[in-house]
């Protein structure tokens, strides 16, 4: 698989799907959700959208590097998973109500720590 044009691709995606979920919840959420659930659905959107920018720079970064593409793919990966885990449970939770939900959450969290974790040692190994 391409990881590259994967992250390329998706990174965009991401980020335009965390713009659109930041205006559902201004428009069609606002009357929905009490101020609690709103706030939840915000903090998925915000962290979809800071690590679709850290999918796409990890994607810059395959572009122009040549020997740590196994730390930046592990970064790339943890980065979506962590989307999908902590973001993902957010948008549920704010929506279902459902306090179980939120048990998932911290899991995306320490994938988003995984791949700082791994752009982290990419730019330790990284050979100019």
């Amino acid at each position: 698989m391409n990881f590259t044009k994967f992250f390329l691709t998706l990174a965009p995606i991401l980020a335009g799907i965390s713009v659109a979920a930041g205006a559902f919840a201004s428009h069609a959420l606002k009357e929905q959700l009490d101020a609690r659930s709103l706030e939840i659905w915000e903090t998925g959107a915000k962290y979809q959208m800071y690590h679709a920018i850290a999918l796409f720079i990890v994607a810059i970064l395959l572009l122009q590097t040549t020997n740590v593409e196994s730390w930046l793919t592990s970064a790339g990966v943890a980065f979506i998973v962590g989307t999908v885990l902590f973001s993902g449970s957010l948008y549920a939770l704010s929506l279902s109500g459902v306090k179980v939900l939120g048990a998932i959450t911290p899991l995306g969290g320490v994938a988003f720590l995984i791949g700082w974790g791994c752009l982290a040692v990419s730019g330790w190994l990284l050979k100019p």
